[in-house]
């Protein structure tokens, strides 16, 4: 995505008022029997991607449809109402959120907020019985991740994680390339994605909040290198730097590793709020391939070494398949390939990345 225009706010300051204009409602539809033809998501945070992406993608989803809001600010409240025609019942706050559960109109949750609040409108959410969809990373750790995962099970929820690049036709067509070995096996992949950080007081740049570019865009490679060698790394070496100590006094500016796989695959991965960087390579016995422009919601621009097997699609609205085919998974009874466990996954990566900066050493990724 641009993560450099990205400004979700902090939020938690007044509840929504009453009183707001009503507007046309925007009906689910529903088929013989009483089945949803699509399901209601109410998004939670209204900052820059919700506006930009995630709000207009659902006027377009064949399988999912706006059925309510959460958000601090009442105004932002009848914004959305007006433009997205969802009935009064769909407007929340983060204080009477629960209250979600009373309203069959909303089936899904997707929560678009900083990090450290994603573990907590998870557990909500499920308590409510309700789906969960949630941004990348999922949770602040493993642990986290973990309380997600068994709490949308317990509750006989499904718990997804926003990694849109899993649906988008370029990247797919990288892991079958890997997959049915068109260039032989993929030896090595070099990866990076990054942006400068505007700013000097963004919650991205706060520790307790869940910033640092690792989790913020280092979470797109990992999964990149992840899903294109279809294993999992087993150990992890890294090194930061930083060139603004003071601005990030907090969180990692810049991080490389190496990541190992026990199939002897190698991949050297960078994350940075210092840089603009967003590009994979994946070295393969007969050739190579990757992407110029990987990891961004901006278009995607693919290469191969290969005229006969090009990189070369259509581009897509990643936010409307994304949303479409975890509705479509849920009204299947299947469970999404993007599930808990995935999230789990990365964020255990991530913690042998900051382990390994600290001991200096090579350090072992924990198994699920």
């Amino acid at each position: 995505m641009n993560e450099d225009a990205i400004t979700r706010r902090p939020f938690l300051k007044t509840a929504v008022g009453a009183g707001l204009a009503a507007s046309i409602v925007q009906g689910q539809g529903q088929e013989a029997g009483g089945k949803k033809k699509k399901l209601g998501w109410a998004v939670v945070g209204l900052g820059g991607l919700s506006r930009r992406s995630i709000g207009p993608a659902l006027l377009k989803t064949k399988h999912a449809h706006m059925a309510g809001v959460v958000t601090g600010t009442p105004e932002k409240a009848a914004e959305w109402k007006n433009k997205y025609g969802f009935k009064d019942s769909g407007i929340y706050n983060y204080e009477n959120f629960d209250k979600v559960i009373d309203n069959p109109d909303i089936d899904v949750i997707y929560i678009v907020l900083p990090n450290s609040m994603h573990k907590e409108f998870t557990l909500r959410a499920a308590k409510a019985g309700k789906h969960v969809y949630v941004e990348k990373p999922m949770a602040m750790d493993s642990g986290e991740c973990r309380e997600m995962i068994t709490a949308c099970k317990k509750a006989g929820v499904k718990l997804g994680v926003a990694y849109r690049l899993q649906y988008e036709p370029h990247h797919k067509e990288m892991i079958r390339f890997a997959k049915e070995k068109t260039f032989g096996n993929v030896r090595h992949i070099d990866a990076g994605f990054g942006f400068r950080m505007g700013g000097s007081d963004g919650w991205r740049l706060k520790k307790a909040m869940g910033g640092g570019a690792l989790l913020d865009v280092g979470v797109y490679v990992i999964q990149g290198a992840r899903y294109i060698f279809g294993e999992e790394p087993v150990t992890v070496s890294a090194l930061e730097t930083k060139t603004d100590n003071k601005k990030f006094s907090e969180v990692d500016e810049t991080i490389t590793w190496t990541m190992q796989f026990a199939s002897g695959k190698t991949a050297n991965l960078l994350s940075s709020f210092n840089m603009r960087y967003n590009q994979l390579t994946a070295f393969a016995d007969k050739g190579t391939f990757g992407m110029t422009r990987c990891f961004g919601t901006g278009g995607q621009k693919g290469w191969s070494s290969d005229p006969k097997n090009p990189l070369d699609f259509p581009q897509t609205d990643h936010f409307e398949v994304q949303m479409d085919q975890f509705s479509k998974d849920i009204m299947d009874g299947k469970e999404s390939k993007v599930h808990g466990p995935e999230g789990l996954k990365d964020q255990l990566v991530m913690e042998a990345v900051f382990k390994s900066i600290a001991s200096g050493k090579a350090e072992v990724v924990e198994k699920v």
